[in-house]
């Protein structure tokens, strides 16, 4: 065989496809005429993929996908994507990705990043354009891929860029077109002309220009410093569906929209959720958190000596009731619901099973302080005895899942613990209560309770914004003036500055009384003389029901039909049309009761099912065209964002300032006098009573100062020890330093000490209990689907409980600011207290409530 014929001019062969007959494999192939064979062989069209890993990519922007490396496709688990996701979203970028998000980007770069995501670096790189192609269109913190498909939207535009794992930048700067018209059809892009750049742009708040307290800038919008332009009310059917997760240990939305003929699972769901809320609320306690060190062997009881729960050596730790079977005789902490039981008795249930409760001997903790009714979620500490007492009423229902045999005897039982807004949240005491900008550390921070916006997302932008309209400072006036003229022009300039903070609630509303038409009118009329400008005017007014004292449209002669409805509220319309200015320039709100139609047309005046919708329209027209009216009588445009306005809220209704910052809850219901007919009551206290009457006067005098001493002093942070002469448990010291004890009263009335603490009764039941109605189905309905409604969890910064059979008071527990307007004018009243009219007047800033009056 000839030799090869080597060829000066060509360079060595780098690569040889095929070689034949023995020898090295770098041996070229013949060039002999017989074969007709050229000295090299003939490179083939398609290269092969390289295979070292850092091989230099000789392709550039321009190259054609045709002869891109090929890709193969493998299907890429979410948690093995995890920490290369969270490594450059998280801690590169500051984004939370979550369970949906991640599965979406973990199918797409499994897709187009294939076998070498991880050892050729694409995975990062790509993540990495797709975290700042996220921020770019202002799609927040939080990476998910929700019912708006924005992040599957974006990926798509991804796809064509996409180019042997590897993205072709060149080719994505061409389609910023596309990422651009995604971006202005988003929902957060509520201001076009803000800045994306800023990973904290959630709902475009954070692009406004804020300044800081006491810099107002003369050219702003004034609406913009209005904050009638951040109030809104919520109502009870838009509130999102909410449940707790055990799994994931958080709260999220419930899948599907709500309707009022719901499955029947979902009314086990509902209480359900009320036992999960409660119990990882107890579980973040530190009373039921074990040290690390315990040097104790007594057993945790509910009444111990200890002025503090931190001074216990061991937790509190709560017992299943199926772990009771077997346990004859030992003590133990139950937490579950109070029932009735198939045979009449008082039970306890919990999600593994109930269990009869003996309470001849119970004690409630605090004595007298709450009240406990079925429906209940409570504490009960006691000793479980199985004795086969009640095994006659069991049947086959006895053991686990159901009623156990045996009995509980409960020696004490409590409400659970409330938890702090602030600590629900996530927020740091201090900067909640002084409205800073705060960091959110562990809690239900980036959950959006109400629709308007998570504490994580808006609670900074929207404090500062709180601080700059609220907490403006008025200029200081200059140390000498000469002439009149200029001290007045100067007093009118601070007085422009001041904002409006106040809120007036008036509750029991009954129109087909003329004196509360006159009670009303005086309401508006020492708010419209009290000043001519209308900086004086409050932010809002809310009317609270009943607005007629019987059952309307259920055939009584008293309640009336629809006519007689209607023309009470052309009376009200009649009044407030005095009065122009104040309804163009304050937000009305009526929140109905259970009086009131259509609800009360099947009730006959019982309780009506929760929540509630608000007053017909059909009932209403001539109040709304007395806004109208008095709008277009100042010359106001439609357009005008200070408008003035009527609401017809629910009931329960959620009135919110800044978005999450302030949220005020309106509840109108004799819930008092519900409480008292369905409480339990003790046979111990009973009998402390009839003991208590032979006591000298000296100690009940001394009882009525102490107590005296905590009504009305402010207490912060307090612990009643057994030296001070009363004695006092653990957990009532507990109760006494999360209360703030501040009744804040007006100077011409005062409160008795029996009407405060009925009212400090009431308040810590509805709290302890995070729910507007902690009662079983069957003494207040609930629409199923709408529970969360009701729902007090995380507490508001304000509660009003409008009950028109309790008297007027405005208490402060676990930084939630509780007042109760009471009637405003008192029927059965005599002599000066017929012409007197009350309402409480809230103050957004302060978070207080102050009790009004006024003599018509």
């Amino acid at each position: 065989m000839a030799e090869p014929i080597s060829t000066p001019r060509l360079p060595p062969p780098q690569r040889i496809a095929h070689t034949s007959g023995p020898g090295s494999k770098d041996q070229l192939l013949s060039s002999s005429p017989a074969f007709g064979t050229p000295a090299y062989p003939i490179q083939p069209r398609q290269r092969p993929i390289s295979r070292l890993p850092f091989a230099p990519q000789t392709h550039t922007t321009t190259t054609s996908n045709n002869n891109a490396p090929t890709v193969l496709p493998i299907l890429l688990p979410p948690q093995t994507l995890r920490p290369v996701a969270f490594r450059t979203l998280t801690k590169k970028h500051n984004l939370t990705l979550t369970s949906s998000g991640l599965g979406v980007l973990s199918t797409f770069v499994g897709k187009h990043c294939g076998s070498a995501w991880r050892e050729d670096g694409l995975a990062e790189r790509v993540l990495d354009e797709i975290a700042k192609s996220w921020k770019r269109i202002g799609g927040g913190l939080i990476v998910e891929d929700g019912p708006d498909k924005k992040l599957s939207n974006l990926l798509k535009t991804f796809e064509p860029c996409m180019s042997g794992g590897r993205l072709d930048t060149g080719k994505l700067s061409r389609q910023n077109s596309s990422v651009g018209s995604l971006s202005r059809s988003s929902s957060f892009n509520l201001r076009p002309e803000i800045s994306r750049d800023d990973s904290q742009t959630s709902l475009g708040i954070s692009g406004l220009t804020v300044q800081e307290p006491g810099e107002i800038d003369d050219h702003s919008d004034p609406t913009t410093l209005d904050p009638r332009s951040y109030l809104k009310v919520v109502s009870a059917f838009d509130q999102p569906r909410l449940t707790y997760s055990t799994s994931k240990k958080t709260v999220e939305r419930v899948s599907g929209p709500p309707t009022l003929l719901s499955a029947t699972q979902n009314k086990t769901a509902m209480f359900r959720n009320r036992y999960h809320l409660i119990h990882q609320r107890l579980m973040r306690n530190e009373s039921f958190q074990a040290p690390a060190f315990s040097s104790s062997k007594r057993k945790p009881a509910l009444i111990h000596s200890g002025s503090s729960a931190a001074s216990l050596q061991q937790a509190y730790k709560i017992t299943p009731i199926s772990n009771l079977l077997g346990r004859s005789g030992s003590f133990h902490l139950l937490l579950g619901m109070l029932v009735h039981s198939a045979a009449g008795d008082l039970a306890l249930t919990d999600l593994s099973g109930s269990v009869v409760l003996d309470m001849s001997t119970t004690r409630p903790i605090p004595e007298d302080g709450a009240w406990y009714c079925p429906g209940m979620i409570v504490l009960v500490e006691g000793r479980y005895l199985e004795d086969g007492s009640n095994n006659s009423n069991l049947g086959t229902a006895a053991g686990i899942g159901g009623q156990i045999k045996g009995s509980f005897v409960a020696e004490t039982m409590a409400g659970p613990p409330a938890e702090r807004r602030s600590l629900t949240l996530g927020l740091s005491a201090q900067a909640d209560k002084e409205n800073l900008a705060a960091s959110v550390g562990a809690g239900f921070g980036w959950v959006d309770f109400l629709g308007v916006g998570s504490e994580k997302a808006l609670g900074a932008q929207m404090r500062r914004i709180q601080r700059r309209i609220l907490k403006s400072t008025p200029q200081t006036m200059p140390p000498a003036i000469e002439h009149d003229q200029d001290q007045d022009h100067h007093e009118e300039e601070i007085q422009v500055q001041l904002p409006r903070t106040k809120i007036a609630i008036v509750a029991e509303c009954t129109l087909d009384n003329p004196r509360t038409l006159e009670g009303i009118r005086a309401i508006l009329s020492s708010y419209a003389n009290a000043s001519t400008d209308e900086i004086d005017y409050p932010l809002s007014i809310i009317l609270m029901g009943n607005f007629i004292s019987a059952a309307s449209m259920a055939g009584s002669t008293k309640g009336g039909g629809s006519v007689e409805y209607k023309e009470y509220f052309d009376g009200l319309a009649s009044v407030m049309s005095e009065f122009p200015n104040l309804l163009a320039t304050s937000t009305f709100v009526f929140v109905p009761g259970d009086n009131d139609p259509w609800a009360s047309s099947f009730s006959a005046g019982g309780a009506t099912v929760l929540p509630r919708q608000g007053v017909p329209e059909i009932f209403t027209s001539r109040i709304r065209r007395a806004f109208a009216a008095a709008n277009t009588e100042l010359g106001r445009k439609e357009r005008n964002k200070d408008l003035g306005e009527a609401v017809w809220a629910t009931n329960p209704a959620r009135l919110t300032m800044f978005g999450p910052v302030e949220e005020l809850v309106l509840f109108r219901d004799d819930i008092t006098g519900r409480f008292r007919r369905n409480a339990v009551s003790f046979a111990k206290l009973d009998e402390d009573d009839e003991d208590e009457e032979g006591e000298t006067g000296h100690q009940n005098g001394s009882h009525s100062q102490s107590q005296a001493e905590v009504t009305d002093t402010f207490v912060e942070d307090m612990a009643l020890d057994a030296d001070d002469g009363v004695t006092t448990t653990g957990l009532d010291a507990m109760v006494h330093e999360a209360t703030s004890h501040v009744p804040t009263t007006s100077t011409t009335t005062t409160t008795s000490n029996s009407s405060t603490n009925s009212a400090r009764k009431l308040i810590k039941t509805v709290l302890d209990q995070s729910h507007l109605a902690p009662f079983s189905h069957s003494i207040r309905p609930i629409f199923w689907d709408h529970a969360a409604s009701l729902s007090l969890y995380p507490l508001p910064t304000a509660l009003v409980l409008a009950d028109a059979d309790t008297p007027s008071f405005a208490i402060s527990y676990e930084g939630c600011h509780v007042m109760n307007p009471g009637r405003v004018v008192d029927e059965d009243g005599v002599g000066s207290r017929r012409g007197l009219a009350r309402w409480v007047e809230y103050d957004a800033v302060a978070r207080r409530g102050e009790l009004r009056e006024v003599r018509f």
